[in-house]
């Protein structure tokens, strides 16, 4: 339809009432209460509309109309104004004051519409509208106050729609916009407060800038759509995170940060030191972070997909589904409720694929049946309740910056655990490639590792739990740890194990390794498990001689009762230790291994005190013999008259101290003399351990 043409002046002149008659503009009947309206349809305004610094009592309405000159409304006072399907070449309004909504419904603007310092009493409606300014400010609203909401669901925008400072008393809303400015930003809302919620399903080609930004109610961006052009900031700051999409640094958001429901970002989401009132909920969202090709060898790996340093979530972190490539960085965040990631997927292999260190999480750390290529760092970490990787599938561990060997694929060192750490079988095996470390880990009641597969390279590390303090440690892994295992100075209450686990590829280093009961206690009649015990401890250590582990099993055996099996043990370890000295010994190790095969035959090395009581009664029966066959004896003094007895004789050299009158009454000649010597020599050896037998028995 044609549209008739009206100078600015005809519609300046209908402001005050006047009609040139050709049906344009009357002032409509309307309650005393009720501003009248201004309706303007259909018309071409051919200058400048100057309302600058005008009070207009009226609410003006234009529709279907088109100004070839943007209207000039800065520092006016109008009652409300609303442009429908209307074509304009920008809007000046800086410093307007309205007293109802301000509308662009429908519009189409090829230039700025600068609300800079406006007051609206009513809402800013933008609905379905277009600004294209390519490159540049198409919408401008520094410090922009409005009573109401923010209504621009289904708008257009080619250039940067900026709000930094824009105080909104009720909604944001962006659903189904499209925002578009690939070198710069999008949504400019630095220092923004919005009353409500601020609402954006949109798609976002370019940055979302809402640093500081204030959110009362609800933070959602559901189901948005964020992606950014190739031109990336050049930068050396290793925490900056050049291809972010989305910047909400040290935002306040009193109730929920919804990321989720197909949210997608084609870059880094960033939120250092946010603080959310209530859940932070990445279910179902898709997380790309897009590296620019400065800095493609980060050890970020394939950059940061979310960058949440030092940020406060009331509440829980929600992540079941979520699909990431690239890093997650919680580093010094701290989150009051629980941290889940289920059935997820995290792709930033050789690199860190959730970076935590420092992290509080008041409740559960779950990152249960997810595939994640990569490692996890969660050093220093304090968590209230359990740190739960079930099913989980760690593969591709990251690298050191500074070192060329590998990290492990879960990393606790220093970590303070409230309850377990399951690192068990879900409904699939717990896999970690690159091993698990726990150096220095406190965890309250747990360490499961049953069904676990550990390792993958022999010359790594496959379990390293140096100094972890835990109640229960269940070791019942499906398969041998490919590598190192380190239990040096660990401490448990319970051990549970399997032979799966002392079967390591690798060297396991048990030394100062205490633990206090086995989960399933040796029965006082089953040799054969201490016998198997045994074999495992030679085996893990790769048949090398270290006390301390032999210490600790007797010392175990001993706390239960099993001083038995406690003495099977030690007599064990002093086999390993003669022939440990035997080895260092070139010239006279065969006599260092006769004398630890006598001592262990004779007297179990002190610890068998019967059977040396046996060799004391065989010796004297032999030397009995002896004596019997070479006998009588001459006497020493022929004046005595003490009759003849062999038996006596010989108990009498055999037995030290004690003496029955037969000792030194009789010459010993020839080989009868180095018989009697003997027989005093091993008498003194046989009954000390005897005797030393005898005080243990007594002193319990």
């Amino acid at each position: 339809m044609a549209r008739g043409k009206v100078t600015a002046a005809e519609v300046l002149r209908g402001l005050s009432g006047e009609n040139d008659g050709t049906g344009g503009w009357r002032l409509p009947r309307r309650r005393p209460s009720t501003p009248p309206v201004i309706r303007v349809v259909d018309r071409v305004v051919t200058d400048v509309l100057d309302l600058r610094a005008v009070e207009v009592p009226y609410v003006l309405e234009f529709e279907r109309c088109q100004f070839e000159a943007a209207p000039d409304l800065r520092q006016a006072n109008l009652a409300g104004i609303s442009f429908t399907d209307c074509d304009l070449p920008g809007l000046q309004a800086r410093n307007l004051s309205s007293s109802n909504d301000v509308s662009l419904l429908a519009c189409r603007v090829s230039d700025l519409i600068d609300l800079t310092d406006a007051e609206i009493a009513g809402s800013v409606l933008l609905r379905d509208s277009r600004f294209s300014v390519p490159g540049g400010l198409c919408v401008h609203g520094d410090r922009l106050t409005v009573a109401g909401a923010l209504l621009a669901f289904g708008i257009h925008t080619e250039g940067e729609v900026r709000l930094a400072g824009a105080r909104i008393g009720g909604n944001v809303n962006l659903g189904s916009a499209v925002l578009e400015n690939a070198d710069g930003f999008t949504l400019n809302g630095n220092g923004m407060q919005v009353g409500g919620n601020l609402l954006g399903a949109f798609t976002s080609h370019g940055v979302v800038f809402l640093a500081n930004a204030r959110i009362s109610s609800t933070l959602s961006l559901s189901r948005a759509m964020l992606s950014r052009g190739d031109a990336f900031e050049d930068t050396t700051d290793p925490h900056a995170d050049p291809s972010a999409t989305l910047i909400l640094d040290r935002v306040d958001v009193s109730g929920d940060l919804e990321l989720d429901r197909g949210f997608t970002s084609h870059g880094t989401v960033r939120a250092v030191n946010a603080r959310v009132g209530g859940t932070m909920s990445l279910a179902d969202a898709v997380l790309d972070a897009v590296s620019p090709p400065a800095v493609g060898t980060d050890p970020t790996g394939s950059g940061r997909a979310l960058h949440v340093d030092g940020a406060e979530i009331g509440g829980d972190i929600v992540g079941r589904g979520v699909r990431i490539k690239g890093q997650l960085r919680m580093v010094d965040t701290h989150v009051r409720g629980s941290i889940t990631i289920e059935r997820a997927v995290v792709d930033n292999p050789a690199a860190d694929a959730l970076l935590t260190n420092r992290s509080q999480i008041g409740s559960n750390f779950v990152v249960r049946e997810s595939e994640i290529s990569g490692g996890l760092e969660l050093r220093g970490i304090t968590v209230g309740a359990n740190l739960d990787l079930r099913g989980s599938r760690l593969i591709k561990p990251g690298k050191y910056r500074h070192q060329p060997r590998e990290k492990p694929s879960l990393d606790i060192g220093g970590a303070t655990i409230g309850r377990d750490l399951i690192c068990a079988r879900g409904d699939k095996e717990f896999v970690a490639h690159g091993g698990v470390r726990c150096r220095r880990a406190t965890i309250g009641r747990m360490a499961n590792f049953n069904g676990a597969v550990l390792g993958y390279k022999l010359d790594s590390h496959a379990l390293n739990a140096m100094g972890m303090q835990v109640q229960e440690l269940m070791l019942n892994v499906v398969s041998p740890p490919k590598g190192l295992v380190t239990l040096r100075q660990a401490r448990c209450t319970s051990l549970d194990d399997n032979e799966n686990f002392w079967n390591a590829t690798g060297f396991i280093d048990l030394d100062d390794f205490r633990y206090d009961s086995l989960a399933y206690p040796i029965d006082l009649r089953d040799d054969a498990q201490v016998q198997q015990r045994l074999r495992w401890l030679r085996h893990a250590m790769r048949r090398s001689y270290r006390p301390r582990p032999y210490d600790q099993f007797a010392e175990m055996l001993t706390a239960a009762g099993n001083e038995e099996h406690a003495s099977t043990v030690l007599i064990e370890k002093q086999r390993l230790r003669y022939r440990a000295v035997a080895e260092g010994m070139r010239f006279f190790g065969p006599l260092v291994l006769l004398w630890s095969f006598l001592q262990r035959s004779m007297v179990g090395y002190g610890y068998r005190p019967a059977r040396a009581l046996g060799w004391l009664i065989a010796a004297w029966m032999l030397g009995s013999m002896w004596f019997q066959f070479k006998g009588p004896l001459v006497p020493i003094n022929e004046q005595d008259h003490l009759p003849w007895n062999a038996w006596l004789y010989t108990i009498d050299l055999v037995v030290p101290i004690v003496d029955f009158g037969n000792k030194n009454r009789w010459q010993t000649p020839g080989a009868s003399q180095w018989i009697a010597s003997g027989l005093i020599v091993t008498g003194w050896i046989l009954a000390t351990t005897v005797a030393a037998g005898l005080t243990r028995m007594l002193k319990r």
